[in-house]
């Protein structure tokens, strides 16, 4: 990831790194300015590779029903858990900025990334049908340009990353973006919530070395509600690259980044595919995933972390990857099935290096998720012996 702070974030942040490789051993031993870019409904939108289920990494079809608003639904059908009011959809009544003009050819790549730098509440107003926006940059947070940021996509947008680019940047760490307080790894804003969007198409590979295919949030709080991921990618292998959805890093006081009614893959060919968390992964945070639903994504690395010898790393995580110390993950109401590994947790991977963290399940559905192994306590968990797991209501098989 490139960090104009190097210091400071290698203080707060190396010391998990280093941790994370020696105790995950142990653990693993032992088991520029865009065009328009915009098609609407009646037209296809630009997108590279084959499918998920035949390509490496992903990628949408020009003809994918993705980019004409189709695809599985936001959500697990099922999921009837409470969200609690910080995680529900902001208030977009007031927006600051409205994307359109009613039409789809007002709704551009330079439109969307102008708006984003901009911050503050963005809206879309690109006509009555679905629209697909393909970004020719990626979209960067600027960091003094909340405190509140919300992207809305009226559950008419989705935004791709054309299979050339992550599609949504924000880093309060990255001076480039503005750099607004000395605490940067610790700090409450910007806090951005992506709501009612679909992403896809997003891909990091070769841009860095840490992922985040459509999403990567460093910093602050981010919160995903009633969002869509298809056919998102990052490196292929690596031990510690992850999260062809999101990738997340230091949300403020160790706060749970909130996923609620949203879909990651969700039937074949639309699946998100890294070196490891096919849909989610991140390094000492804590997520709260209500109502939602991962199938179909894939962790493609090999080896683990640390690579075992002879191979690249990677290969953790089907569907969450979840690294560092003191950090909880919460599922309510979610089914995570049919995800796929090469190493560990084909559903979830979750080392507590220090051996702090905790996983709560409720209401949940883990089932037919493939490949890996050591589960020293569920199928399709990875994590270590000691790691306290609260299931309730669940089922995991």
């Amino acid at each position: 990831m490139r960090r104009s702070l190097d210091l400071m974030v290698c203080l707060s942040v190396a010391v998990v790194l280093g941790a994370c490789a020696d105790d995950q051993g142990e653990g693993e031993a032992a088991a520029g300015t865009g065009g328009s870019g915009a098609t609407s409904a009646s037209g296809s939108g630009s997108g590279t590779g084959g499918s998920a289920a035949t390509s490496g990494t992903g990628g949408a079809t020009p003809g994918s029903p993705a980019h004409e608003g189709g695809g599985p639904a936001a959500g697990n059908p099922d999921g009837r858990c409470a969200v609690p009011a910080e995680a529900q959809a902001a208030d977009t009544s007031s927006p600051t900025t409205v994307i359109g003009d009613g039409t789809p050819e007002s709704c551009t790549s330079a439109a969307v990334v102008a708006a984003v730098a901009g911050g503050g509440i963005i809206t879309f107003d690109c006509g009555p049908d679905p629209i697909t926006i393909t970004l020719e940059e990626t979209a960067k947070i600027v960091n003094d340009t909340g405190p509140e940021i919300v992207i809305d996509g009226g559950a008419l947008v989705t935004l791709s990353g054309g299979g050339q680019r992550r599609i949504l940047y924000m880093n309060t760490c990255d001076e480039a973006q503005v750099w607004t307080t000395p605490n940067c790894d610790n700090q409450d804003h910007p806090r951005l919530t992506v709501q009612n969007l679909t992403f896809i198409e997003g891909d990091s590979t070769d841009e860095d070395d840490e992922g985040g295919g459509a999403i990567f949030a460093q910093g602050g709080r981010l919160k995903v509600v009633n969002a869509r991921f298809f056919n998102n990618a990052c490196d292929p292998t690596g031990p510690d690259v992850g999260g062809a959805g999101i990738r997340a890093f230091m949300q403020y006081n160790g706060l749970p980044l909130y996923v609620v009614n949203s879909t990651f893959g969700g039937a074949e060919g639309y699946g998100n595919a890294c070196a490891n968390g096919g849909g989610i992964s991140s390094i000492g945070v804590s997520w709260t995933v209500i109502n939602s639903l991962f199938s179909h994504n894939r962790a493609l690395g090999n080896g683990g972390n640390p690579a075992e010898a002879g191979t690249p790393g990677g290969g953790s995580g089907g569907a969450i990857y979840n690294d560092g110390n003191r950090m909880t993950l919460t599922l309510c109401g979610t089914r995570i099935e049919r995800n796929e590994v090469n190493a560990h947790g084909s559903a979830i991977f979750f080392v507590s290096n220090d051996h702090s963290g905790n996983i709560v399940i409720d209401r949940s559905v883990i089932t037919g998720n493939l490949g890996g192994s050591w589960y020293p306590t569920y199928p399709q968990i990875s994590n270590h012996d000691d790691t306290p797991i609260t299931v309730t209501d669940s089922t995991i098989e």
